[in-house]
C-alpha cells in the first residue's frame, strides 16, 4: 500500500543522503524513482539533488506553481516508478504537499518527502506544517548540537557569525550560512542576536 512519507530533521542530518541511498537502493532491485527538487536550489547544480558526502543524482525540478500531481502523471505516462522522493520538502507549497498526497491515493505510487520540521525563527515552514498533518508515516533524522544533545533548531549566520533573528524564511545556504543547535543552545543564540 502507498504511502506518504515525510523525513524530518534540522540542517546537516544527512537527509539528502538517505535519500540519494534510498533510490539506489531502488535502482539495484531494478525498479525506477523518480526524484524532485525545487528549482531555486542549484548549490549541487541545476536539477540535482546532492549530498555533502559528494554524492549526486539528477532531479526533475519544479517551480511554486507547479502541480505535482500532474508531474508525477506525466512520469508515469513513461513508465512504472516504485517510488517519488521529494527533496527539501519544506519548501512546497500546501497545495503541493496535497497534490502529493493525491499521488499516493489516487495513482497509488509512495511519495517520500524529506524536508526541514522548522526555519532559522522556529516556525514551521508551510510545506513541514502540512506534511506533519498529513503524512502517514514520519521519520526523524538525527543530527547533534555541539554540546552532544539532539539538535532540533537552526540558527542564520550574518556575515559576522551572529545568529539572525530576522529575514525571508526562505534562504538557500550550507555550512556558511546554517547552524543546528539544541532547542537550549538556539534559544541562548536567538536571544544574544536580540540584544544586538
Amino acid at each position: 500500500m502507498a504511502k506518504l512519507y515525510f523525513h524530518y530533521s534540522t540542517m546537516n542530518a544527512g537527509k539528502s543522503t538517505l535519500l540519494l541511498q534510498a533510490a539506489h537502493n531502488y535502482h539495484e532491485m531494478g525498479m525506477q524513482t523518480y526524484l524532485l527538487t525545487a528549482d531555486f536550489d542549484t548549490r549541487a547544480g541545476e536539477g540535482q539533488i546532492g549530498s555533502r558526502i559528494g554524492i549526486a543524482q539528477p532531479a526533475d525540478v519544479y517551480g511554486k506553481d507547479d502541480n505535482l500531481f500532474d508531474m508525477i502523471a506525466n512520469r508515469l505516462d513513461k513508465g512504472p516508478i516504485a517510488c517519488v522522493m521529494v527533496d527539501e520538502a519544506q519548501w512546497m507549497s500546501r497545495d503541493q504537499v496535497w497534490q502529493v498526497a493525491r499521488a499516493v491515493d489516487d495513482m497509488h505510487v509512495p511519495v517520500m518527502c524529506y524536508g526541514l520540521r522548522v526555519d532559522f525563527r522556529g516556525e514551521l515552514f508551510p510545506g513541514s506544517a502540512t506534511l506533519l498533518a498529513l503524512a502517514d508515516e514520519m521519520r526523524e533524522v538525527r543530527t547533534i548540537c555541539h554540546c552532544g544533545k539532539k539538535a532540533t533548531m537552526v540558527i542564520r549566520k550574518d556575515e559576522q557569525g551572529r545568529a539572525m533573528t530576522d529575514g525571508n524564511q526562505v534562504q538557500v545556504g550550507g555550512n556558511e550560512t546554517y547552524v543546528s543547535l539544541c532547542r537550549r543552545h538556539w534559544r541562548e543564540a536567538v536571544e544574544g542576536g536580540r540584544d544586538r
